[in-house]
């Protein structure tokens, strides 16, 4: 993200409430972290609490929206206190009615600045914390605005239930596919109101193809395989909310060995280069790269490798900007090409085109 972007974005509201960024093939192609230090994009947090799963010896997580890290910082305090059936309540995957009364309990876990912003806007957690950002709200409004025009409820519910490929591939483009699905998808997905009410136009000024049709053929290649099934992203597009399917880090197989390991996480303001040294052995950089123009996205790597050492792991995804730190750095940094295409292969969150894995030479 360039550095001039705090002055053309808003940061003074959560954008996102959850990572909209598959968990699971992020740990995979991490592998086994026990020793290792990670710097992490934090957004809201949950991929890098995720990261703790698989035994990273110390997470920093950073992001230039001080905001998004009061969310983090609320979900770290909410974890150190909280069993995993209250956790899931407080933070709105489950309905709960004493959300304010749990965040008095967090004052003491809490920086006080954090616990000042969260009771200025208590009416967030009361409503159900991850379902109050923008991009939430955005795409909670395509399943209880656009969708009901278009399938019953009966039909969205099949269309994610359990099936063979083949029947899969058929419901779609036989029971799916109408040209009113076609229209209204495309116009809702389109740049313009994607960016004022999903993301940022500013975000979208480096894509150069057409939004709609890219979001559309994306989506269509993934509601017509059974990785459509089971998937908490699908899901929530279907529904506009969370099912039984919830984030990695808040499943309950998953909680207490974050939950044990929960003080190796720490949240700074910032841009990521800025906190880049050659302690972090791995790097989850998100999305980041979408956002910069070419120029500055060759600065920031450049730094990036500059204070990594040989071996160091930078892992990220490419949405509708292409962006490779290998690709412009081949002499510095290898594609690690095998490991790339399985894990796009199963992401969950099929908007995005490619997750990338690098590792410095």
């Amino acid at each position: 993200m360039s550095q001039n972007i705090t002055d053309k974005v808003k940061f003074d509201f959560i954008r996102y409430a959850n990572c909209w960024e598959d968990a699971e093939i992020l740990l995979e192609a991490f592998g086994d972290l026990s020793g290792k230090k990670v710097l992490s994009i934090a957004s809201a947090g949950d991929n890098s609490f995720s990261l703790l799963y698989n035994n990273a010896e110390e997470v920093l997580a950073v992001d230039v929206n001080e905001i998004q890290l009061h969310l983090c910082e609320l979900k770290k305090a909410a974890i150190i206190q909280m069993n995993h059936e209250e956790y899931i309540s407080f933070i709105g995957f489950v309905p709960s009615s004493d959300r304010k009364e749990k965040l008095k309990g967090l004052k003491s876990l809490l920086p006080a600045k954090t616990y000042d912003y969260w009771q200025s806007n208590i009416v967030q957690i009361e409503q159900g914390i991850v379902y109050q950002g923008k991009f939430e709200k955005y795409l909670s409004s395509f399943a209880t605005k656009i969708l009901p025009l278009i399938h019953s409820k009966k039909r969205r519910d099949e269309l994610i239930a359990s099936k063979s490929s083949v029947e899969q591939s058929y419901f779609y483009h036989n029971k799916w596919n109408t040209w009113r699905y076609r229209l209204l998808f495309k116009i809702f997905f389109s740049k313009m109101i994607m960016g004022k009410y999903g993301r940022d136009p500013e975000f979208l000024k480096e894509v150069k193809l057409e939004v709609s049709e890219y979001i559309f053929q994306k989506t269509e290649k993934h509601l017509v395989s059974k990785y459509v099934q089971g998937n908490l992203f699908v899901y929530y597009l279907m529904n506009g909310k969370f099912g039984e399917i919830l984030p990695h880090y808040a499943r309950k197989e998953n909680y207490e060995t974050i939950r044990s390991r929960i003080n190796r996480i720490h949240f700074k303001v910032g841009y990521l280069q800025d906190f880049a040294s050659k302690e972090y052995t791995h790097y989850n950089l998100s999305n980041i790269f979408e956002y910069m123009p070419r120029e500055v996205f060759e600065e920031v790597c450049t730094q990036l490798l500059d204070l990594g050492n040989e071996g160091t792991k930078y892992a990220y995804w490419n949405l509708m900007v292409p962006r490779r730190i290998s690709g412009s750095f081949r002499y510095k940094a290898q594609y690690e090409k095998n490991v790339s295409q399985q894990m796009s292969e199963k992401d969950k969150c099929f908007f995005y085109n490619q997750f990338i894995l690098d590792t410095r030479l």
